[in-house]
This record gives C-alpha cells, sequence and structure tokens, in this order.
C-alpha cells in the first residue's frame, strides 16, 4: 500500500510541475494528491486502529481482573 501512495504522489507531483501556474499546481496536487490519498489512507488504517483498541481494552479488563484495587 505504501508503495502505491508513493507512486501516486511522484505523478501528481508531476502532473503540478506541469501546470501553467503555481496556484493551478498547488490546487492539482491538494485535489488529486493530498485529499484522496488521506482519505484512502484513513479507510484503510481502520481495521488496524479498531485492533489496536480492542487490545489496549482487553489489558485494561485484565490489569483490573488482577489488582482487584484499581476502580473499574
Amino acid at each position: 500500500m505504501l508503495i502505491v501512495a508513493i507512486a501516486w504522489i511522484y505523478v501528481v507531483g508531476l502532473m503540478a510541475l506541469t501546470e501553467t501556474s503555481v496556484v493551478a499546481g498547488i490546487v492539482t496536487f491538494l485535489f488529486y494528491c493530498v485529499l484522496p490519498l488521506g482519505t484512502l489512507i484513513y479507510i484503510a488504517g481502520t481495521g488496524k486502529r479498531k485492533a489496536r483498541r480492542r487490545a489496549a481494552e482487553q489489558a485494561a479488563r485484565d490489569a483490573a481482573q488482577k489488582d482487584p484495587a484499581i476502580p473499574r
């Protein structure tokens, strides 16, 4: 996934460099690269975030069961 993102940044960066003005290049880079890749990476990372959150909750439950002095 990372290699595809890097390749896309490269392609869109070259597209932005060929635009007729600096503003058009910045807009091209933002709307063709930053926003779509940000969305794609966020969606692709959803499973990892859920798993990390579940692991943290499980660790908290395990710690609470081992030490009864910790309030629940």
